[in-house]
């Protein structure tokens, strides 16, 4: 049987959501105004009206309850009722799922609005009979991906193309879900955020790649002696690393890789790339990766960038081994990780394939957490995996 949302208005801590009304309507246009609500939501029109604003009060919400869907505006009552945004579910598809969709005036931002309503009313869903309730969040969106992961959404993949842009293009768009049965408990990316943003040890800085740096990252990517060392050898496509761009705040909440860019510290300019990648918790290992622009080399800037990444990580995540791979003949950056604390480990014959169809060999390396030794010597003890009967 499929949900039927009733004309409630729904508790939702210090705010309350509840039918939209005319009065909502100019609050309503002022916030359609923003360019960030324009881009993220392309049913919007451009500009955005009163009228637009009227119309969705007097003819779209209307329509939604009718077809079996809910539209809320989610105000303060603190502030006499004062609007702070829109909140809906959509009707039922085939399977009877529902989809939750949103928007908060940029005045109401960084108060947890969104994240108080949207757990409110997906557990308002919930007790009217909804079994599942899918948040999609475009890809470069993580202000929203993040509204989601804080409401108990679990990230579930993304999609493909499926959100059609105003300029005729399509963008992913990230699947986040809950079930009646999850507890709802706030999903944390194993990644936690950089301090203040940054890591900084007043040489370099470290920064999450952004669309800005593409065409940086591009020119450096596509210096000869940077490109011999890649894998593959050859410079990425200028789309694809545009796109790269766009997935990093995404892949980091998903706690899959974090994407820096390596900037000299007095002027800010791109210096260089380092990423944390093959993230496994279950082993407590990743696996980091380094490019350097030329111009910026024989000043530190790769030693002092691993030594702030490493730190980090080892710090605020309960990763114990990270780990590096480089030629067997590429002495800079042997002498990188050397001075950033990293051993030798093995070999490995033939595992990188070269375009020309050869294999080349990889010298692996790697850095463990430091570990306090233990006070009592009887507490160290072999591995071996326990069997019936085992005392």
């Amino acid at each position: 049987m499929l949900p039927r949302f009733p004309h409630d208005a729904v508790p939702a801590g210090p705010f309350l959501l509840r039918p939209a009304t005319e009065d909502d309507v100019d609050a309503i246009a002022r916030a359609c105004a923003d360019p960030e609500i324009a881009r993220f939501i392309p049913a919007i029109p451009v500009p955005y009206t009163a009228g637009d604003a009227r119309d969705y009060v007097t003819e779209i919400a209307p329509e939604l309850w009718r077809t079996g869907g809910a539209a809320l505006a989610v105000t303060d009552p603190a502030a006499g009722g004062a609007w702070l945004g829109n909140f809906s579910l959509k009707p039922p598809d085939v399977r009877g799922n529902t989809e939750i969709g949103y928007l908060v005036a940029p005045w109401a931002r960084r108060r947890g609005v969104a994240t108080v309503a949207a757990r409110a009313l997906t557990e308002w869903a919930f007790q009217h009979g909804a079994h599942r309730v899918e948040l999609l969040a475009d890809l470069s969106n993580t202000p929203s991906q993040r509204v989601a992961m804080a409401a108990g959404y679990r990230r579930e993949g993304v999609q493909r193309g499926a959100m059609p842009r105003r300029d005729g293009g399509r963008d992913d768009l990230v699947m986040f879900a809950r079930l009646a049965t999850d507890p709802g408990t706030p999903q944390r990316s194993y990644l936690p955020d950089l301090p203040g943003g940054a890591l900084s040890d007043g040489v370099v800085r470290l920064e999450p790649i952004t669309p800005d740096d593409a065409d940086a990252y591009q020119a450096m990517m596509s210096e000869p002696d940077v490109l011999a060392r890649s894998v593959p050898p050859q410079a990425p496509d200028p789309e694809e690393t545009l796109y790269r761009s766009h997935c990093t705040g995404t892949w980091w909440l998903a706690g899959e890789r974090a994407e820096l860019g390596v900037r000299d510290a007095a002027t800010g300019e791109f210096a260089g790339h380092i990423q944390l990648m093959q993230v496994n918790p279950l082993l407590g290992q990743a696996m980091i990766g380094y490019s350097l622009a030329g111009r910026f080399r024989g000043r530190g800037f790769m030693t002092r960038a691993v030594n702030l990444l490493c730190e980090w990580a080892f710090t605020h995540t309960s990763l114990h081994r990270i780990v590096a791979g480089t030629a067997p003949d590429n002495i800079p950056s042997h002498r990188v990780l050397r001075r950033a604390g990293f051993e030798q480990e093995a070999l490995f014959k033939e595992l990188l394939q070269q375009l020309d169809g050869t294999r080349h060999d990889d010298l692996q390396w790697v850095r463990m957490r430091e570990v306090a030794p233990t006070s009592s010597p009887g507490a160290l003890t072999g591995h071996r995996p326990r069997v019936p009967g085992d005392r």
